[in-house]
């Protein structure tokens, strides 16, 4: 994990290898921001336009170190419009500076920090920024492009214990994401329901979160037929597994579900081939919840969290699930699988039922779940819906914490499209609107409890080019806002 410092010393005086420097965009073009960050006689030389610095956001550019600068080199990272700044263009425009210096052992960032949050926002971003998935290559590749050892973050504030306990948070959410980064980032044939199991015992080991895990026979005997109907396909058999935080004297009761399909397949509604091998991160959500409570955990938050992972490998076999079979979820309640590639609202309906018999005050479920989501929201926006209350929560956190959601309705006409003449429900209904039928599925496994649904299917795996601190692939996301949330939810009790 990238090394994190506050300091209040002159930008150019600093010795890290690579100083980066704000670059914002004004009306009459490209400005320096801080305008201190470099001695006046530096400052002069550097000809942002004549050089091709725009100022825009994630652009970076390299130049040479100047006398009287002591770093080795100058990175000029794009704030976007100087007059907009945010935390969030701070910790966007600090990641993509210190993503593009793979290699690189050390920076300092002198960004335009005006208040703590500002001095927050850019360690964040950096330590986000910081992040290589390198546990299959071999050789030279193995170490090349390593993340920056050390970032040192210039401000007044640095002394403050106040901003100390800032950067400390920091760490912890990013050593969070990066480990839910690294999970989505694992190949299939290594990250299967046990296996996953198994890492998340070992994650958990001296954070004082337990950990029970329940298997085919427990399953079985517990009437889990999501997970087990879904697994049935594979001969690597589906977990339920069970991360519990409680505090003493905790200030609520908070349940965190996840879907976990290690790979999904389609199952017998086998999916095309193409663009198949995305789906080993069809366990993101899962992932999430795992490292949103052990850093609940480490920030010793006063609320009680526990985290469902409902763990399966979707495949087509001999002894998969078929479309028309009915199986039966915890609790009692009967689904037709008309589609078995519709398999994660399965396991997760088990999830929620077994969250709520614990009667936790509010439960958030989140899954990579439907093409749909990406059809309406595209590849970086999640969408959230359940309850009114919860959901304005949820997207509340999201905008604290730097990440995008955006509320959808669960129209009740739609609850009909999922009608069966066989069983209580069928696990599919009408094709338009699919993300919010899925809702609605799964709030048929709430027990009316407040509950909030988010869906991640585009933004969890980023299948496009780098941006900001967001990484080519598996890219944490919903880690941030779960536990912005938690931490909101606490302060109101």
């Amino acid at each position: 994990m990238t090394d994190l410092t506050f300091t209040s010393s002159a930008p150019s005086s600093l010795t890290s290898h690579a100083l980066v420097i704000g670059v914002g965009q004004t009306p009459t073009g490209p400005v320096l921001a801080p305008s201190d960050a470099l001695p006046k006689a530096v400052a002069a030389t550097l000809d942002l336009e004549l050089l091709g610095v725009t100022g825009a956001v994630d652009s970076v550019t390299r130049v040479p170190s100047a006398k009287g600068v002591s770093a080795k080199v100058i990175v000029l990272t794009g704030l976007g419009a100087v007059a907009d700044l945010t935390p969030e263009s701070l910790r966007r425009s600090a990641g993509a500076a210190v993503r593009s210096l793979g290699g690189v052992p050390s920076a300092a960032l002198a960004l335009p920090v005006v208040t703590e949050a500002d001095a927050a926002a850019v360690a964040e971003g950096a330590l986000l920024g910081a992040y290589a998935f390198r546990t299959y290559r071999t050789g030279e590749a193995a170490t090349a492009g390593t993340p920056v050892a050390s970032v040192e973050v210039v401000t007044e504030h640095a002394k403050k214990p106040s901003l100390k306990k800032a950067g400390e948070r920091a760490s912890v959410i990013a050593q969070s994401v990066h480990a839910t980064r690294d999970l989505v980032n694992s190949a299939p044939n290594d990250l299967f329901p046990a296996a996953f199991a198994d890492i998340a015992k070992s994650a958990a080991k001296g954070s004082g979160v337990k950990v029970t895990v329940l298997d085919e026979k427990a399953l079985t005997a517990g009437g889990y037929g999501g997970l087990l109907g879904v697994g049935l396909g594979s001969t690597r058999g589906p977990r339920l597994v069970k991360v519990a935080y409680t505090p003493s004297r905790p200030a609520a009761k908070i349940a965190l579900v996840g879907k976990g399909i290690t790979f999904d397949s389609g199952g017998i509604s086998i999916k095309p081939a193409k663009g198949m091998e995305a789906m080993k991160s069809d366990m993101a959500g899962a992932a999430a919840v795992l490292h949103t409570v052990l850093a609940a955990a480490r920030l010793g938050l006063p609320v009680a969290v526990t985290g469902w992972l409902c763990l399966a490998e979707n495949m087509p076999s001999g002894t998969a699930q078929r479309p028309s079979d009915v199986i039966t979820i915890r609790g009692g309640k009967t689904v037709e699988v008309l589609n078995t590639d519709a398999e994660g609202r399965l396991v997760l309906a088990d999830g929620l039922v077994a969250a709520g018999e614990e009667n936790p005050d509010v439960v958030l479920d989140i899954a990579t779940l439907t093409g749909a989501q990406m059809v309406a929201l595209g590849a970086r926006v999640s969408a959230v819906m359940g309850s009114e209350d919860v959901r304005t929560q949820v997207v509340d956190a999201a905008g604290a914490t730097g990440e995008q959601f955006w509320p959808m309705p669960l129209p009740r006409e739609l609850r009909k499209s999922m009608d069966s003449p066989v069983a209580d429900i069928a696990n599919i209904g009408d094709r338009f609107g699919g993300m919010l039928v899925a809702g609605l599925f799964l709030e048929e496994f709430t027990g009316g409890r407040p509950w909030a649904h988010l869906d991640i299917a585009g933004p969890s795996f980023n299948e496009g080019s780098a941006h900001g601190y967001t990484p080519v692939g598996g890219t944490g996301v919903g880690v941030r806002t779960m536990l912005g949330f938690l931490e909101a939810y606490a302060a109101t009790k």
